[in-house]
């Protein structure tokens, strides 16, 4: 097989089977594979879930001994190092596979070219880059984690037609249609933290938990408390799964959240770049902001976000006194007020959801993971 035109139809196939893990790879990339000989597609296999056997592997397995001399068509490097499974570089080169080609380089650090370079210095023919937009799309969460050395971070809300989150009484159940709902439900199964300001648990009292049983496990709640406000009856603490405050005091309810289960944390400032250093220690990959408008801008304002996804119901709020998606001092000059890439639209029910990434985030990554 030697033109690259007809990679085309394999690796879409690859990145197609690489979306069913979408749930349950974490902390893993969603990776994709499909062995193929003269035109023959003789095995296929995809990341199901974290600790279990990689994409080539599976494929490999299925292709049995007619993978000697075929072309793997896999969507991310593969790796070379033994973690929870053994590398694929030696499972590529036990199965005699002739040819390897991928969507882009691996920036994991066990991994970052090294599976590339094994696999060339074996002799297998190796070609990377094409459709890298695709496949970074794809694990654009894991990228982002393992080049900026932080979560990836969504942020999200829910707002009327006319740009408001909530009424002037601060009352906000249900902006959103059932449909709606079911989404932003989705978003938290496809991240692994959640993350709220003290304000927002204050008001609603959110569980903030997992709902749909689509993840393998319970994600992590998150909380910004500067004063150690958060009530020690939140529903929080009724379900399952780890609940993080981050606060500037440890006033004695300290000691009483811990007994609820809570981990409270000490920062000297509870800022938006220090609390995704203390994430990403702890192993979190991606964070879904859901509100309220003051955390939300203050990581808008910091630069410190990924994507926007926004549920828009068709409901008119009115009223100066109602609150915006975005508290802070906003932008000023018009000039400075952030755009966004890769614009999304699409139907909830009654509600339109518009997701957009930061500007050039998608094309940095794909630019700089090619080779």
């Amino acid at each position: 097989m030697s033109t690259t035109e007809s990679f085309a139809p394999y690796l879409r196939q690859a990145l197609r089977l690489a979306k069913k893990g979408r749930y349950r790879t974490s902390p893993n990339p969603m990776v994709g594979a499909v062995v193929v000989r003269g035109r023959e597609v003789i095995g296929t296999g995809y990341h199901r879930q974290v600790g279990g056997a990689h994409a080539e592997a599976e494929a490999l397995l299925e292709a049995g001994e007619k993978a000697r001399g075929a072309t793997l068509f896999v969507t991310l490097e593969p790796c070379n190092h033994h973690g929870r499974t053994p590398p694929c570089s030696e499972a590529i080169l036990e199965a005699g596979v002739k040819q390897v080609v991928a969507c882009h380089r691996d920036p994991n650090s066990g991994v970052n070219g090294c599976g590339f370079e094994r696999l060339r210095t074996a002799g297998i023919e190796v070609t990377s880059g094409m459709f890298s937009d695709e496949a970074v799309r794809l694990n654009w969460r894991y990228l982002i984690s393992k080049t900026e050395h932080r979560p990836a971070v969504t942020v999200k809300w829910a707002m009327s037609l006319d740009g408001k989150i909530a009424t002037a009484k601060r009352d906000s159940q249900w902006i959103s249609s059932p449909a709606g709902r079911h989404w932003g439900l989705d978003q938290r199964e496809r991240n692994d933290a959640i993350l709220v300001g003290i304000g927002t648990v204050l008001d609603d009292d959110p569980s903030l938990d997992r709902r749909l049983s689509r993840a393998k496990r319970p994600n992590l709640r998150v909380v910004l408390d500067r004063r150690l406000r958060t009530p020690i009856d939140s529903k929080m603490f009724d379900i399952p799964g780890e609940v993080l405050i981050y606060t500037e005091e440890l006033a004695g309810s300290a000691q009483r959240l811990q007994d609820r289960g809570a981990i409270v944390v000490h920062l000297d400032q509870v800022t938006p770049s220090d609390v995704l250093i203390d994430l990403h220690r702890r192993g979190v990959q991606s964070l879904l902001i859901e509100g309220g408008s003051t955390v939300a801008a203050a990581f808008i304002q910091a630069g410190l976000y990924d994507r926007v996804a926004v549920d828009c119901a068709p409901l008119l709020i009115g009223g100066s006194g109602a609150l915006g998606p975005l508290g802070g001092a906003g932008f000023d000059p018009l000039s400075a007020a952030p755009r966004l890439d890769r614009l999304r639209c699409e139907r909830r029910g009654d509600d339109v959801i518009l997701s957009g990434f930061r500007k050039r985030c998608l094309q940095d990554l794909s630019a700089k993971l090619a080779g």
